[in-house]
């Protein structure tokens, strides 16, 4: 099955991009109005996340959101055989002095970002990092052996690493130890495991559940936290930008970190609600604050 979708794919991705587009629009048909992927998920979320707007505004943000949806699974397999040059004109990786700025203090950043807008090509960033000192993706390991090699395939296409997510502490004691520094990608948004539920926050309108992992390893090793978001800026093509969250870490309030990053996303969702990941049931856990 897995070799079938490869070459497929493999295929599929060698059309010019406008052309990926193009089956993106026949994609969200099948997907929103014939098969209904996730759609009782997606507008759960989305409606709980919006009490104030009407029915009429909800569906709107719901439909945005799954063309979306579509034309990221086409840009993210696209990314196969996409070279650096193209990559480096579709993302603007703006104004990088605050991760180098680090770097000449010989600190490591943590880099927070989010399932919003196209986290994958945002791997590009590593392309203008020095090359001793790139981008570590880190990432949650697939059940799929096959498919978790083809996705760390399309992650270290832009000379960028992959830290699989129980591997992250003992590779940064490793790093320390070895002097080697390194920027550190931390998709901090996805709800934690059900019995790891430890802290709570009104996100969205929602009591939610968070995971506070980045801000422990910043401290612990204290390295500076930076978010960057990645900004749609028009079909194809989107521009990042940085945020400090924490130049000293252990000098923050205890959650003040993990607090900081989601406001800043909260308000990048609402002002364009479409470009996060509204399929992820975040809130599955949300029950268990009363038990």
């Amino acid at each position: 099955m897995f070799y079938i979708f490869y070459v497929f794919v493999w295929i599929f991705s060698w059309f010019p991009l406008r052309v990926l587009y193009l089956f993106s629009d026949i994609y969200f048909l099948i997907i929103y109005y014939v098969v209904g992927y996730r759609k009782k998920v997606a507008r759960r979320n989305i409606e709980k996340s919006f009490p104030e707007k009407s029915k009429s505004e909800l569906r709107a943000i719901e439909r945005r959101f799954f063309r979306y949806f579509c034309d990221l699974f086409v840009e993210t397999l696209y990314q196969i055989h996409m070279s650096e040059k193209e990559i480096l004109k579709r993302i603007d990786i703006g104004n990088l002095d605050l991760i180098l700025e680090q770097y000449a203090n010989e600190k490591s950043v943590m880099l927070m970002t989010a399932h919003y807008g196209n986290w994958e090509w945002g791997s590009a960033i590593s392309l203008k990092l020095p090359s001793d000192k790139p981008l570590q993706n880190v990432y949650k390991k697939l059940n799929n052996t096959k498919f978790d090699a083809f996705m760390i395939r399309i992650r270290r296409k832009f000379k960028s690493g992959t830290i699989e997510t129980h591997d992250l502490l003992r590779t940064m004691i490793k790093m320390r130890k070895a002097n080697h520094i390194a920027t550190f990608g931390m998709i901090s948004d996805q709800s934690p495991w059900g019995g790891n539920v430890k802290h709570w926050m009104t996100f969205l309108n929602q009591d939610t559940p968070i995971l506070d992992g980045t801000e422990q390893l910043a401290k612990k090793f204290d390295y500076p936290v930076i978010y960057i978001h990645i900004e749609r800026v028009k079909r194809g093509y989107y521009k990042c930008e940085y945020f400090p969250i924490a130049l000293e870490p252990k000098l923050m309030p205890e959650m003040e970190i993990t607090k900081k990053y989601f406001h800043i996303l909260e308000q990048k969702i609402q002002e364009a609600p479409e470009y996060w990941l509204w399929t992820h049931n975040r809130w599955k856990h949300s029950h268990l604050r009363n038990k």
